[in-house]
C-alpha cells in the first residue's frame, strides 16, 4: 500500500515515514499542501495522511480539492488541534477518520488497516482465499495452518492482489502502489515477486493475463 504522507514537522516526518516503513507501506512524505495538492493530481496513492497545519496551502484545503475531484482514497486528518469543532469540520470536509498528536505509531497503524477494512468492504480483519489466510497487523501468511516466510514487499504485493480479489490490476497499479519516490526497482522486480509468491503458495494462485495485469480469481 502506498501512503503520502504531508506533515511539516521535520522530526515527526521522518519518525512516521521510518515507523510506516517498517510496518510494510511503502511512503511518500511532503512538507506542504501546495506539493501535496501536486502530488495528488498526478499521483495515485492509495491512503493520506494529512496534517492541517501546512506552509502554503493549509490541510483543509487539500482536502477539500482532493475530493472535489473525486478522490476517494481514505484521508486521515493528523493534528494537534483538538478541539471538537475542528474535528466535525474535517469529517464533514470529507476525512475518514481524525487522529490528535502526539501520535502513537501502533495506533496509526492499526487505524490505517481499519479504514481500508472498510474502504474495501470488508470487515474481517482476516484476508481469507481457500487454505490461504493472510493477518495484516501481524504480517502474518498461511497456507493450509502452515505459516509462510514471505519478504515485506511479496507480503505487499499479496495483500494488494487479495484485497482486490477477482480484479485484474496493471503492472502500473501493482507498481504505483508497492514503490514510492525513492524506491527505484529493477525492470523485472514485480516479475519476481510474482515469482516467488508462485513458488511458496501455489503456481495457480496468481493469473498472469498477458498484456493486461495479475489477478488472484475469486
Amino acid at each position: 500500500m502506498r501512503i503520502l504522507l504531508v506533515e511539516d514537522d521535520p522530526e515527526l516526518g521522518d519518525g512516521l515515514t521510518v515507523g510506516l516503513r517498517q510496518a510494510g507501506f511503502a511512503v511518500d512524505w511532503l512538507r506542504d499542501g501546495h506539493a501535496a495538492d501536486l502530488a495528488l493530481q498526478s499521483e495515485n496513492f492509495d491512503f493520506v495522511v494529512l496534517d492541517l497545519g501546512l506552509p502554503r496551502l493549509s490541510g483543509m484545503e487539500v482536502l477539500h480539492r482532493a475530493r472535489s475531484r473525486g478522490l476517494d482514497m481514505p484521508i486521515l486528518i493528523l493534528t494537534a488541534r483538538d478541539a471538537t469543532g475542528d474535528k466535525v469540520s474535517g469529517l464533514d470536509a470529507g476525512a475518514d477518520d481524525y487522529l490528535v498528536k502526539p501520535i502513537d505509531l501502533d495506533e496509526l497503524t492499526a487505524r490505517i488497516r481499519a479504514l481500508t477494512r472498510r474502504s474495501a468492504g470488508r470487515a474481517a480483519p482476516l484476508l481469507v482465499h481457500g487454505e490461504l489466510a493472510v493477518d495484516p497487523a501481524a504480517h502474518r501468511v498461511t497456507l493450509g495452518g502452515q505459516e509462510v516466510e514471505l519478504s515485506s514487499r511479496e507480503f505487499s504485493l499479496l495483500h494488494l492482489l487479495l484485497e482486490n480479489a477477482g480484479r485484474v490490476l496493471t503492472r502500473t497499479q501493482l507498481e504505483q502502489s508497492l514503490y514510492g519516490w525513492r524506491d527505484e526497482p529493477d525492470s523485472n522486480a514485480l516479475e519476481v515477486h510474482i515469482h516467488h509468491l508462485r513458488k511458496k503458495l501455489g503456481s495457480e494462485l496468481i493469473r498472469t493475463l498477458r498484456g493486461v495485469g495479475y489477478t488472484i480469481p475469486k
